[in-house]
Formats: C-alpha cells, structure tokens, sequence
C-alpha cells in the first residue's frame, strides 16, 4: 500500500488551518516528535500535504524552502544546513515519488540519514497517484515505511509505520 497523492493534495489545503512550530527548537520545547522531510522541490503541494497529516498526528516536520536561512541557490553551505537539521530531528521522512527518486539531493540525504540516524528512525512514505502507480525504488524497501492503516477490531483508521515486510504497524501518533 501507499499512501495517494490526491490525499496529500487535500491535506495541503488544510494547511491554512494548522498551526506549524515556528521553529525545530519550538517544536522540541513542546515535546513533539520531528522529522527533516526528504523530497524533490517539485512535489511541493505533497510535502505541504504531508505536513499537515503529520502536524494532525501531533509532530513538527520540517522542510527545508521554509527555513528562511537556507541558501536560496545549492551550495556546500546548503548540505551542512542539511546534515544539521537532518541530525537535530528525531526522524527523517523520504516521500516517495516520481520526482524525489530521481533527484541528485534526495538520494545523498537518504545516504547520510543512514549513517547519522540509522534503520530504526528512517521512514519511507511511498505514494501512490491517481493511475495506481506506486513510487520507490529497490534501496528504499530497506527501511520502516509509513502507510495508511486499519484495525478490524477497533475500526480505527490513519496512519502506521510498518517494518520492512511485515504487516503490522504501529500508529504515528504512539511512535
């Protein structure tokens, strides 16, 4: 399973409505969980959307064109910018698309997440768009994904982060 593009999309248009942490080390003072959002620059609206589904289940996630101190053009300065952020969150998030797998940053960030966070902090989110097609390659099945998910017992639905292979998972607001 994915998670759909065209629920990220709905959820970026709530995101008037939310009310971010000005900044990592508010959302830390508040004790909230935070994560660095690993995405193409392209799927803007998705990376907003996302930020909202994760703002509902109570964390921070952080993206990088709204850090007014990021370089507004790529440089070395960006990737220490990146490396700190990457490793002052508690998780980093790698939203899968088509664009984000075939980006030149998003593979080197996922690379250094490895090496400064490793298995137990990464999440993938893979989507899925509207023709069924699922986005992620072979080396992001390596790590925890985080999917929609349902108990048939309780009736409960959102959003679960589930190990590499298996089906059971645990609800993103208990992480």
């Amino acid at each position: 399973m994915a998670i759909k593009t065209r629920d990220l999309r709905s959820a970026s248009s709530r995101s008037g409505r939310i009310v971010v942490a000005k900044s990592l080390s508010e959302a830390l003072a508040k004790k909230q969980q935070t994560a660095f959002l690993c995405h193409s620059h392209k799927d803007h609206e998705l990376a907003k959307g996302l930020q909202v589904l994760m703002k509902e289940n109570g964390w921070d996630l952080y993206i990088d064109w709204e850090d007014g101190e990021m370089p507004s053009t790529p440089n070395k300065e960006t990737a220490n910018r990146i490396k700190t952020k990457i490793w002052s969150t508690d998780w980093f998030l790698f939203l899968a698309t088509d664009n984000s797998t075939q980006s030149r940053w998003c593979p080197w960030e996922i690379g250094f997440a490895d090496s400064a966070k490793g298995y137990e902090k990464i999440l993938i989110i893979p989507t899925e768009d509207v023709y069924g097609t699922w986005y992620g390659n072979e080396y992001l099945q390596l790590y925890k994904r985080m999917d929609e998910g349902s108990n048939k017992q309780t009736g409960k639905t959102g959003y679960a982060v589930f190990d590499a292979g298996t089906s059971s998972g645990t609800w993103v607001e208990n992480l």
